[in-house]
């Protein structure tokens, strides 16, 4: 009997071994730690041999820098990503430009791109500056630091890199034992690396259990929160040296009220006096005096010694114009912006042309109006007032640029830069709707101008923009025909308004006087730019606290507003 029960027993015995075993091996598996490391290649996801990860701040970044005979190249789109924009690369011409205030410095990138040129003076840099591999374009990172404030350090094992833009405090955090760093939080995830007693962390999320962290030698991953101790507050400190470049920009003391002259033949100090007669407060006159004639760099000119003496004397400074507008060359085709201004040769026989004007007739400042200037030419257009910028400075004239109410499709006129390099921006704070436009509508509603002006300031300081307001508005015509509009002058409105016999009404929503009335089967509508509608624009311009008022155009007012604009000049 008993060697029957023991024959029973031993199988039953064995069986709860096994399952026991069993679970004990699951319980194990379920609450024991990993051992897998993870692929670091695949963990910085590298391609190549010579690609280095890149962790800017506290983040594993997509774009990859290169390791090319012992110097970091970053390409350029990551350069303006993270660093600057402010470099400009012409393919063609296969040259990279930095622009500062006083020098071109210039990268020959086909060739000795070893030696930067200042200014045409030939510097050597001990490693190659640019190379294309492709049709991308890769800089080195010592080189970029001369023009941008961030620090790198690279690792090995696989090729990383850790890049600061910013500085300030931080988390830190001792491992109390040795741990693991895994890819994720939880103790099955694959190990990066291992941790030694001691080693300093980033803590950069803390969670229930696990805290995601960053190694002082830019791994990221996640370690469990008890081995975590001694936080604290950490202070990092820039010691890149950097100094900012700094525009000295020519400044004019005070408000700004800047008119524009616009003149189509050449004339004298007397009719710039009979035109200024019956103003107030006028102390910048931009006349229109230069055209462009070709895309090589030609304009016409209408200047007029007298014409500026004339000025001196009133006490009005002269920012003379130079447009694109109606501008066509010989066989009557429009200017091409990207065969005018992406040619280096170009832009210096268009700027020494100016300077030669500013110099022959002592003019205060240039005042650029290009108004075609398309999306494939705005790089060009902005390395153009750089280059400009740097002759009007040394001789202590002004440069003012005309621009568009921000929107999407004129992004490319890049204001930012345009802040930066000129010394004051005017916005054309008109033309709201236009012929063409498709829809009937206001020239300047008090909504266009205030967004006009509050997205410059998003970009451009407040002292360096000036805002222009029309002296003129639209009559829209919607009849069978279409649309249709005409011009109407500040000067001829009273006159028109008497005519149709139709007493304005104030449209709080655009801030204007509003006529409307219909002839057969014609309805006749117009947003009147009047004394009362300049002068909501003005105190909206008054309490943005930009730089001044600027008037398209002299002439087309009536003598009544400059009273308003001399209270705006004197608040």
């Amino acid at each position: 009997m008993k060697k029957r029960i023991i024959a029973v027993l031993v199988p039953i015995v064995l069986i709860f071994i096994v399952i026991a075993a069993a679970l004990g091996s699951q319980i194990l598996k379920r609450y024991s730690y990993s051992k897998n490391k993870a692929d670091l290649r695949e963990y910085f996801q590298l391609a190549q041999d010579d690609e280095v990860a890149m962790v800017v701040q506290d983040t594993l970044v997509e774009e990859k820098a290169l390791l090319r005979d012992n110097v970091i190249y970053f390409a350029l789109s990551t350069v303006e990503k993270y660093f600057t924009e402010r470099f400009y690369v012409n393919s063609e011409e296969q040259v990279l430009l930095f622009t500062t205030d006083t020098d071109i410095i210039q990268i020959n990138i086909a060739y000795d791109s070893d030696v930067m040129y200042v200014s045409g003076s030939g510097q050597e840099l001990g490693y190659k500056a640019a190379f294309y591999e492709g049709d991308t374009l890769y800089i080195a990172a010592d080189y970029v630091k001369q023009y941008a404030n961030f620090e790198y350090q690279v690792y090995d094992a696989p090729l990383h890199m850790q890049v600061y833009t910013e500085w300030g405090s931080y988390t830190e955090a001792v491992l109390s034992k040795k741990t693991a760093l895994r890819y994720q939080g939880g103790i099955k995830s694959d190990i990066l690396v291992q941790l030694a007693a001691g080693d300093a962390v980033t803590v950069l999320e803390q969670m229930e259990n696990w805290s995601k962290v960053k190694t002082a030698d830019a791994f990221i991953g996640y370690v469990e929160n008890k081995f975590l101790k001694d936080k604290k507050e950490v202070e990092r400190i820039c010691n890149t040296g950097f100094q900012e470049i700094v525009y000295n920009n020519v400044k004019k003391e005070g408000m700004i009220n800047l008119t524009f002259h616009q003149v189509f033949d050449e004339v004298g100090g007397d009719v710039l006096a009979s035109a200024l007669a019956r103003t107030k407060t006028i102390n910048v006159v931009s006349p229109t005096w230069f055209r462009l004639t070709n895309s090589n760099g030609d304009f016409a000119s209408i200047a007029n010694a007298s014409y500026v003496a004339r000025a001196h004397d009133l006490g009005v400074d002269v920012w003379a114009l130079v447009t694109d507008v109606d501008s066509v060359d010989q066989f009557g085709v429009e200017i091409d912006f990207v065969e005018l201004l992406s040619s280096s040769a170009n832009r210096k026989y268009l700027i020494e042309g100016l300077m030669a004007q500013v110099d022959r007739y002592g003019l205060d400042g240039i005042n650029i109006d290009f108004e075609k200037v398309r999306s494939d030419s705005g790089t060009h257009f902005v390395q153009f007032l750089r280059e400009l910028s740097i002759e009007t400075r040394k001789r202590g004239v002004v440069l003012s640029v005309d621009n568009y109410v921000p929107s999407e499709y004129t992004a490319h006129y890049n204001r930012k830069e345009q802040g930066i390099i000129a010394d004051y921006i005017i916005i054309m704070g008109y033309d709201e709707h236009y012929v063409g436009g498709g829809a009937a509508g206001s020239n300047a509603s008090i909504q266009f101008v205030e967004n006009g002006i509050a997205n410059t300031k998003q970009v451009v300081p407040a002292e360096k923009i000036i805002n222009a307001i029309p002296f003129y508005t639209r009559i829209w015509e919607s009849g069978p025909d279409g649309l249709k509009a005409s011009t109407l002058t500040m000067n001829a409105q009273s006159d028109w308004v008497a005519r149709t016999g139709v007493t304005p009404t104030w449209v709080e929503e655009s801030c204007q006087n509003y006529v409307e009335y219909q002839v057969n089967d014609t309805l006749y509508q117009c947003w009147l730019e009047d004394l009362e509608s300049i002068r909501v624009k003005l105190q909206v311009m008054k309490n943005q606290g930009i730089k001044g008022v600027a008037s398209w155009k002299l002439g087309l007012e009536t003598s009544a507003v400059w009273d308003v604009i001399a209270d705006y000049m004197t608040q």
